[in-house]
């Protein structure tokens, strides 16, 4: 299947594994890219060494395309575009959006950049800067979220700009991928789905817990970091949305102490990071401390298996996911659905 997505970045299916962090590492990427999908390795939870370790890793493992996810705030952000540049990395996608100047720089190198965005306008600010392409997120998406449902930001942003639309956000078989491309899309982006592969590299135990939730197990929350994030309903989650301001401040400090050993991490550092994360929001400073540590709450459960005392991002579609297929079982298994779907449309 040719699309607009598959001919910009040399991938044979329309399908992208989204960059998760402590999920979306070299294992998950380079399985994905060997299924004829596009892999993205996260970035933001490895240090700058490990970064260029992690993409020599994927490139041993796999002559296919694949991208690197970049936070565009961060401080070492172009030491990161400069590994994707020397490497050879075909794409590189953001969570934020990047600035022009950093569009620039890594379209001059011959990278293919790809932002992700939650709304019209910063689809629109992204494509008159130099964005190769878009992929934008509803609000049945994991992680940090919006409001607006995919079925109505999608044909929006498919409206709005005039290069090719990746959808995110409810995606995980053959027949969404259809009704994307009914819309107007190039392709789907899935995170949960990937994460739910016998290719990823989350817990056997924590995978367990996704396949046992259904949709009304899939919240949104702002207790964690004080910006609306999808995640499974978790002791953990209920205790924080139930802490007062002290409360909750005071066990954020006792997390963040814990926390900061494990990630190596100042005191400055991790407020730094916190305060960086506001993006203008009003935020107690219990929540800037559950900002600066937010990728340690992630690593407890998607590294160390500790749902008790980490939280687990996840979009709606893992009410729906029952099985552990392969990367390769499960792309293939999209696209003899899609084929299907196709087939057996009424004629027009």
């Amino acid at each position: 299947m040719k699309t607009a997505l598959t001919e910009l970045v040399g991938v044979e299916h329309p399908i992208v594994q989204t960059g998760m962090g402590w999920v979306a590492g070299p294992r998950l990427v380079s399985a994905t890219a060997d299924a004829g999908a596009l892999g993205i390795l996260a970035s933001a939870t490895m240090t700058v060494p490990e970064l260029r370790a992690a993409v020599r890793e994927v490139k041993s493992r796999t002559d296919r395309p694949f991208g690197v996810n970049l936070r565009a705030d961060a401080g070492d952000a172009r030491e990161r575009v400069r590994i994707i540049v020397e490497e050879g990395v075909r794409v590189a996608s953001f969570a934020l959006a990047p600035s022009r100047e950093l569009i620039a720089e890594l379209k001059d190198a011959g990278v293919v950049v790809v932002p992700s965005v939650g709304a019209r306008r910063h689809a629109e600010k992204v494509a008159a800067w130099g964005a190769d392409a878009v992929v934008v997120q509803g609000g049945e998406g994991g992680g940090h979220t919006g409001e607006v449902a995919t079925t109505v930001l999608l044909p929006q942003v498919v409206d709005a700009v005039d290069i090719p639309v990746i959808a995110a956000g409810g995606f995980h078989d053959g027949r969404g991928l259809v009704a994307a491309l009914a819309y107007g899309a190039a392709g789907v982006a899935m995170g949960t789905r990937f994460l739910l592969t016998s290719d990823s590299t989350v817990p056997d135990a924590v995978k367990a817990k996704y396949l046992a939730a259904t949709v009304k197990d899939v919240t949104v929350t702002t207790a964690v970091d004080g910006l609306p994030h999808r995640m499974l309903r978790t002791g953990m989650v209920a205790e924080l949305e139930r802490a007062g301001r002290i409360r909750g401040l005071a066990r954020a400090v006792r997390r963040a102490a814990g926390f900061r050993r494990l990630g190596g991490l100042s005191w400055a550092a991790m407020v730094r990071d916190g305060l960086a994360m506001r993006h203008g929001r009003d935020l107690s400073w219990s929540q800037v401390l559950l900002a600066a540590n937010t990728p340690m709450l992630l690593k407890a459960s998607m590294v160390e298996g500790r749902t008790d005392l980490g939280v687990m991002a996840s979009g709606q579609v893992a009410g729906v996911i029952e099985d552990l297929p392969s990367c390769a079982e499960l792309v293939a298994r999209i696209m003899s659905e899609a084929a299907h779907v196709l087939r057996t449309l009424p004629p027009s």
